[in-house]
C-alpha cells in the first residue's frame, strides 16, 4: 500500500510497517509500497512490538510511524559499531 492509502484507512493511530519496496535517494529512505504490521494505541506500545518483531527478524525493514504525518521524511543513517573478535 501507498502511505496515502494507509493513512486512510488507519487514521489517527500508531502503526508499525514493513517497507515492502523501498530505496535510497539522497540520504533519505523512500517507502515505495507498505505493508500493515500491526496497529497501536500508543507509541511506547508500538516501540515494543517493534523491538520484538526486530529481534525475531532483523532482516525485515521495518518503521513504527503515526499516521497523522502526511509525509514521510525518513532519513537514512549509517551505524558505526565495534565487532566483537570471535
Amino acid at each position: 500500500m501507498k502511505w496515502v492509502e494507509i493513512r486512510q484507512h488507519y487514521p489517527h493511530q500508531w502503526l508499525l510497517v514493513e517497507a515492502i519496496k523501498a530505496r535510497s535517494e539522497s540520504g533519505k529512505r523512500i517507502l515505495d509500497d507498505l505493508a500493515v504490521v500491526s496497529t497501536y494505541l500508543d507509541s511506547v506500545t508500538a516501540m515494543d512490538g517493534y523491538k520484538s518483531l526486530h529481534h525475531e527478524a532483523p532482516q525485515r525493514e521495518l518503521y513504527v510511524l503515526h499516521t497523522d504525518r502526511e509525509q514521510l521524511d525518513i532519513l537514512e543513517r549509517r551505524w558505526l559499531g565495534i565487532r566483537g573478535v570471535k
